[in-house]
């Protein structure tokens, strides 16, 4: 995709593996991301929403090098300069990287540290990068402070001050201090109240035309990402089992498991309530792998073929589908 500014690559992280030994046998570990491919676009908002256990944030994580991927490819295209392979990329490398590709996390209180005040909270990686400090940084974080809706002179308290939702303004603000290109934001609003989480799309919203931003945008919650998100992938049990653009998806859902995850969510009328046959089983098990699709033991539509082949990748009515039936059901 020639506009793409993250392109991902058979990514695939597996938690406890081991090759053996003398007094023990091979272990196959548990693969968390199995074989995960897809672009981003730049300027766009991409979502990935699943259950928990399904993946999504062990994916954000291995995108942005927290953890090391198992396989796969990872290729970063700034606007300037070369691409760059962030599955294998030495540190001193990553280190630079960074200042363009930044996490929101979802838990404002417990990533922001309370001995600092938020000059030093949000100017930190401006005080490195750039040795910012005195005036000059107080004007750049000040400026900071103003794009998310905070006032410049709240830079001298400390973080325990804030609401939650003011905290995750923070977080946003220091995310932003490096001017970067591409935000990986995971379950950023999981943790505010109803309210507060609508002041924050819409804030991220504007600051993605202000600051030129891309995000990859982790959630469970399909409200959230109906709301902000241009296209979806759905994680179930470390795949991708449906990909499409956001009116696709929730229109026409092509994925029993899509279907399964629309169906629950409440809405204020009932009659608008979607309608479907649901789901068997109990929500994302993360021991054996089933043979052939993963969703198989939970699918009410699941035959023989499900559950002995695993589906090959689809493509049905503008959506990409892991499902054998996906035209027919």
């Amino acid at each position: 995709m020639p506009d793409a500014i993250l392109q991902v690559r058979d990514l695939t992280m597996t938690f406890g593996a081991s090759a053996g030994g003398l007094l023990s046998k091979p272990a196959p570990g548990f693969v968390a991301v199995d074989t995960v491919s897809f672009d981003v676009r730049r300027g766009e908002t991409f979502g990935i929403v699943g259950e928990s256990g399904s993946g999504k944030t062990t994916l954000g994580r291995c995108i942005m090098r927290v953890l090391d991927p198992s396989g796969g490819s990872i290729r970063f295209q700034p606007r300037e300069g070369d691409p760059v392979e962030l599955a294998d990329a030495p540190p001193p490398q990553l280190r630079s990287v960074w200042r363009k590709l930044r996490m929101v996390f979802q838990d404002p209180q417990a990533s922001l540290n309370p001995r600092l005040r938020v000059i030093d909270v949000v100017g930190q990686s401006l005080q490195k990068s750039e040795g910012l400090k005195g005036k000059a940084l107080a004007d750049r974080v000040g400026g900071l402070l103003e794009a998310v809706g905070l006032r410049p002179e709240f830079m001298q308290r400390y973080p325990n001050a804030f609401s939650g939702g003011q905290r995750q303004r923070l977080g946003i603000a220091r995310a932003l201090a490096t001017n970067p290109e591409l935000v990986v934001a995971d379950e950023a609003v999981s943790a505010l109240d109803v309210s507060i989480q609508a002041q924050t799309l819409n804030l991220l919203q504007d600051l993605q035309e202000e600051f030129a931003l891309t995000y990859l945008f982790i959630a469970h919650d399909l409200a959230v990402v109906e709301h902000i998100c241009d296209r979806v992938a759905v994680m179930y049990r470390g795949q991708f089992v449906e990909v499409a653009d956001t009116d696709t998806l929730f229109r026409t859902p092509r994925h029993p498991y899509t279907r399964a995850l629309l169906e629950a969510v409440p809405v204020a009328d009932p009659r608008k309530r979607r309608r479907g046959a649901g789901t068997a089983g109990e929500p994302v098990d993360t021991g054996a792998t089933p043979q052939g699709c993963r969703f198989s033991p939970r699918c009410p539509h699941a035959t023989d073929l499900c559950r002995q082949t695993r589906p090959p990748a689809r493509r049905v009515e503008g959506a990409d589908v892991l499902c054998h039936y996906a035209g027919e059901i």
